[in-house]
């Protein structure tokens, strides 16, 4: 068995105890009798003691005496009361007891020590009970023990239990050892005493002091206390350190944490000893002690009744019940959870489906948005070159009704001259006109002109016949012909310009190879099909038919572009994008064998695409002279395009109104041209003899009766709205009376009376005001 270790401490002596010690007539003091004739108890106890040092063998082991010359006090090993006892061999009854409680006040016959009650109240009240000072960090504390140096060191085995004085021998050993410790230098745990030799070192900012600082020391101790302060650590920086150091880290806390839980049986039973002896024998030592356990016998049960069958029964019989009753419970529960995971089961499957109908949704519009852009960038680029052809367009027409209306002003001009008299050149409106160098151009002979105006009219007149071939009623009249046919050089020339921004309308799809962009059918209307067949309420809430439409109108007005509805005969049904948005507003046409299918979610298509399209380019040829208001075919075909239109956006569309308010603005132009021409004559009116008078007088007269039949036949198409009526008495009074009266008696009052037969009922009672008695 492994002895404890042994731990040697050297216990401090008071002065008195020494002195007692060293001096030879202690022992004889202490050996004679308190009384003279009975011993006292210490000095028993004394006794014993050297009797049993005298009884102890000596050591075989060396601790320094041979140093003294072997006259030194040989060191012994203190030790505990039990093996004291058992060294003395004799009757426990001899054994001295541990504490004063333990004593017995009995006598015995045998000379032992007699306690009384009396003299052991004594020597407790004597006896201090206050705890011995802790000792010191000095070197004259805890040392480990030495070979060499053991017969110089107190041995203190039981520390409270009971005090032991050094001998002399103990204390010259132990000054000798010090004297040689500090001739041989200081050591590490070595602070001297003597102050000879401190001028040696550094005596630090306090000399007078013997403590040493931290800060004094030849180094700051990170060196020694490394393991504790962490100096000798490293930072892990890389991925295989960091993960080698928390390994270490982890380790480390696992140990402590072992540690912690382990409990040594014999160190805790040390430690409650310690505390015992200290005088803390408190709440800790109770905790600390385990309680004995004490043996209680198990309770007998006291006797119950024998059951009867009767209440067996009904004790069944009651659970049978509730048994039958969680069945039914547990069996309409199991019923609702396997209705429940139908369902659950159901509305999986219909999640299943839509999330395969949303991903299938969501990449068809992303294709669809690709298709889209491309789409969109396509028409970026070919927009601006089709609204410059139209452009182009326009301004010819816009060109060639001037040509027109100048050459008929003039016409006019020469009949009001014979009628009304020549206007003299200075009285002419027409500013002068300069050349290059800013020289005044002389003007022509107003009757040469004249002249030449009316040769070139007659032979227009002559060829028209020809061509005609009397298919208009009174062509052989003059005034009745419109007159808005080209001379043959300018006619080519305008015909060329057609063909030339046709030819620009069809290189404008020259370099697209996809026919998808060339015919809408196939991109457009598949897509925007697919789109509402396959996700109708999301084409609905988008408005995809008006989507359509606006992608839709590029092609559309392409196919425009060189149309003029009052040249060509050509219906708006005729045109290719007319009946494909026709057959796209009605999906459901193959279905229906008879009559017409009904409209789709957009409804009629082909009434926003006029609507958006075609009306705004009508008007715009209208507004920039397509329309000659002189002109019976015109106005005739101005009509039949107007109820196309009406039967496709209705009456009340303001598109539809927009046509109606275009024709009335033109011939309301027409009107206003007149009048202002008209007003110098009437204020002239310097008439000369000329036979030619009377027909210039009867062709003026024809040509606003011509124009009062298409403004009144207008009227009664486009209704009372914009005023046609007031325009028909306008004419009439500004325009036909005024020359219709210089000559009332050859012809003025006969086309009068034409004219009276021409308007309306509501119309004529305003005119009559006007007429002369």
């Amino acid at each position: 068995m492994v002895d404890s270790p042994v731990i040697f401490k050297r216990t401090k002596r008071k002065a008195g105890q020494r002195t007692r010690d060293a001096s030879p007539d202690h022992a004889e003091i202490t050996s004679m009798p308190a009384d003279g004739g009975e011993e006292s108890p210490i000095t028993l106890a004394s006794k014993l003691k050297n009797k049993v040092k005298r009884t102890q063998p000596k050591s075989r082991l060396s601790f320094g005496g041979d140093d003294e010359g072997g006259d030194g006090e040989v060191f012994a090993v203190k030790k505990s009361n039990l093996s004291r006892k058992l060294a003395l061999g004799t009757h426990p009854a001899n054994a001295l007891p541990t504490t004063l409680d333990q004593a017995t006040i009995s006598s015995r016959s045998n000379g032992a020590p007699v306690y009384d009650q009396a003299y052991l109240s004594e020597l407790k009240a004597s006896t201090l009970s206050t705890r011995r000072p802790v000792a010191s960090d000095s070197h004259d504390g805890e040392v480990s023990m030495d070979i060499e140096d053991v017969s110089t060191t107190v041995i203190d085995v039981f520390p409270e239990s009971e005090s032991v004085i050094p001998s002399e021998s103990s204390i010259t050993a132990a000054k000798q050892r010090r004297e040689r410790l500090r001739a041989s230098g200081p050591e590490e745990d070595f602070i001297s005493l003597s102050v000879t030799r401190r001028s040696d070192i550094s005596q630090g900012p306090h000399p007078e002091s013997r403590l040493m600082r931290e800060e004094d020391e030849l180094g700051e101790g990170e060196d020694e206390f490394a393991e504790y302060t962490s100096a000798q650590e490293r930072i892990a920086l890389g991925k295989k350190s960091k993960k080698v150091e928390a390994a270490k880290r982890k380790d480390a806390m696992q140990e402590m944490i072992a540690d912690a839980e382990e409990q040594d049986e014999e160190t805790a039973e040390w430690e409650i000893e310690q505390l015992r002896r200290g005088g803390h024998t408190g709440a800790a030592s109770v905790e600390t002690t385990p309680a004995k356990q004490i043996y209680k016998p198990a309770p007998i049960p006291p006797s119950s009744a024998i059951p009867n069958l009767g209440s067996a029964v009904d004790r069944l019989a009651q659970t049978l019940t509730s048994l039958t009753v969680s069945h039914a419970k547990n069996t309409s529960a199991g019923a609702s959870l396997a209705d429940e995971r139908e369902q659950v089961d159901t509305r999986e499957a219909q999640l299943r489906n839509l999330i395969d109908k949303s991903e299938h949704k969501r990449s068809w519009f992303v294709a669809f948005r690709e298709w889209i852009e491309s789409v969109a960038t396509f028409l970026d680029e070919k927009f601006p070159k089709l609204e410059k052809l139209e452009h182009e367009y326009l301004s010819m027409l816009k060109e060639r009704s001037d040509m027109i209306n100048q050459r008929r002003q003039a016409d006019d001009a020469d009949d009001l001259s014979l009628v009304f008299g020549s206007l003299s050149p200075a009285r002419s409106s027409d500013p002068e006109e300069i050349d290059d160098l800013g020289r005044v151009v002389p003007r022509a002979n107003p009757e040469t002109m004249r002249r030449e105006r009316r040769i070139a009219r007659l032979g227009r007149h002559n060829r028209r016949q020809i061509r005609a071939a009397q298919k208009e009623t009174d062509v052989s009249q003059e005034g009745y012909s419109t007159d808005s046919s080209l001379s043959p050089s300018d006619a080519s020339d305008y015909q060329t310009a057609l063909q030339r921004i046709a030819d620009d309308a069809e290189s404008i799809l020259d370099d697209v190879r996809a026919e998808e962009f060339k015919n809408p059918n196939l991109g457009l209307g598949k897509w925007f099909g697919e789109w509402r067949d396959r996700f109708g309420d999301s084409y609905t809430g988008a408005w995809g038919g008006l989507g359509l439409i606006g992608a839709w109108e590029f092609w559309v007005r392409l196919e425009l572009l060189g149309w003029n509805p009052l040249e060509t005969p050509k219906n708006l049904d005729e045109f290719a994008w007319y009946s494909s948005l026709y057959n796209y507003s009605r999906p459901h046409a193959d279905d229906m064998e008879d009559g017409e299918s009904d409209l789709g979610p957009d409804g009629d298509l082909v009434s926003a695409m006029l609507s958006t399209a075609v009306v705004p380019h009508i008007c715009k040829m209208v507004d920039r002279g397509a329309l000659n208001p002189y002109s019976d075919r015109d106005i005739r075909r101005m009509i039949d395009l107007a109820e196309q239109v009406e039967a496709s956006i209705g009456t009340d569309n303001h598109k539809f109104q927009m046509i109606l308010k275009s024709v009335h603005t033109a011939i309301e132009n027409v009107v206003v041209g007149t009048e202002s021409l008209l007003a110098p004559f009437i204020a002239y009116n310097q008439p000369t003899f000329d036979p030619e008078t009377i027909g210039a007088r009867q062709r003026f007269l024809f040509r606003q009766t011509k124009l009062l039949e298409n403004t009144v036949r207008w009227r009664k198409y486009a209704g009372r709205e914009f005023g046609d009526g007031e325009l028909c008495v306008r004419l009439v009074r500004t325009c036909v009376l005024p020359v219709a009266n210089t000559g009332w008696e050859v012809g003025g009052e006969e086309r009068i009376h034409q004219i009276m037969a021409i308007l309306p009922h509501d119309l004529v009672t305003a005119v009559k005001s006007q007429l002369p008695a």
